[in-house]
């Protein structure tokens, strides 16, 4: 969990150079899944702030918002807010770390919070918005974030209530420290596959067979060697509640992941890979396990670029 301390004079100007080390106050500390009853004990918590991203996949814009929502959420859609970026063509690009920090300080969101990120609840794509989110502080080095599993009608389904009134903001200041391993560009992908690391597919099973693509993919298939951990297994049908760890485990396991290697998730833009980067990463605590936020439709700008077809998707492994 983040500390932040700061250094304070315990005069203004008679004793310039006595200092005293104070450790800022923090939110509570989180694990990577928080259910309704964590959040309802600390929702009154000023350090705690919850982030509604809601938005076109799931159905919702910002009237939906204002008629529903987790008392004291701010909202900051998924699709709407600048959490991603379209850049040279390629959709779901991670933006400039300043702009990342505009957008979290105007939340009102600070270096001591915990964050709370809430999805609609409706299914695993609705997921990956949250995961997104989730991975974009981990990205910026902000550790004290936690998703809602279930997101807003789980909350409802446990009885959590809901409001309807305007949420005042106060902008706030937030300063990222970037980790960059935790993202993966298309060089790093193609040093990867000559050094055999491990390459994770989050797509459906027809697009990593190569039955169909993305619009803004050139070329169909899946990049060479890639195993699959298909996103829609990964949280329970209809929800936005993520399978346990001992679920996870048998999945990866299943999929012949090495997980004793670098790991880059991957799907056609940033967004399913960041559910199967949240599972890999958080949920089964493996090391080294970074997103290519370009994927498959960065990948297949250059058609030189090698693609895999017939490739057998873990759904199919399992049958189903």
């Amino acid at each position: 969990m983040q500390r932040i301390t700061r250094w304070i004079s315990t005069t203004a100007a008679a004793l310039i150079g006595t200092v005293v080390l104070t450790a800022a106050q923090a939110g509570p500390e989180v694990t990577p899944l928080v259910d309704s009853q964590w959040l309802k004990a600390h929702l009154n918590n000023d350090q705690v702030v919850v982030i509604d991203v809601r938005s076109a996949i799931d159905g919702t814009d910002a009237a939906g918002f204002a008629n529903q929502h987790i008392p004291g959420s701010v909202y900051a859609s998924y699709t709407q807010a600048g959490w991603r970026v379209a850049a040279d063509g390629v959709p779901g690009k991670v933006p400039p770390i300043s702009d990342l920090e505009t957008l979290i300080g105007a939340l009102g969101i600070d270096n001591d919070d915990t964050v709370v990120v809430v999805p609609a609840g409706v299914g695993s794509t609705d997921f990956g918005s949250a995961a997104r989110v989730y991975w974009t502080f981990q990205y910026l080095g902000h550790d004290d974030v936690a998703i809602l599993n279930g997101g807003l009608r789980g909350w409802i389904e446990s009885g959590g209530s809901t409001a309807n009134d305007p949420v005042a903001v106060e902008a706030a200041t937030f300063k990222a420290q970037p980790q960059p391993d935790l993202l993966a560009d298309t060089p790093a992908v193609e040093a990867a596959i000559d050094a055999g690391d491990q390459l994770v597919d989050a797509r459906p099973a027809d697009q990593y067979s190569g039955q169909s693509k993305h619009p803004a993919a050139l070329s169909a298939g899946t990049i060479p060697g890639a195993a699959s951990l298909e996103e829609r297994l990964l949280v329970t049908e209809g929800t936005a509640t993520f399978i346990d760890r001992t679920e996870v485990d048998r999945l990866v396991d299943v999929a012949g992941i090495e997980t004793d290697q670098p790991i880059i998730s991957f799907c056609n833009t940033g967004h399913w890979a960041a559910t199967s980067w949240f599972a890999l990463s958080e949920v089964a605590e493996l090391d080294n396990v970074s997103l290519y936020d370009g994927s498959m439709t960065e990948w297949t700008q250059d058609t030189s670029r090698p693609v895999a077809l017939a490739q057998r998707a873990l759904s199919t492994l399992l049958g189903n």
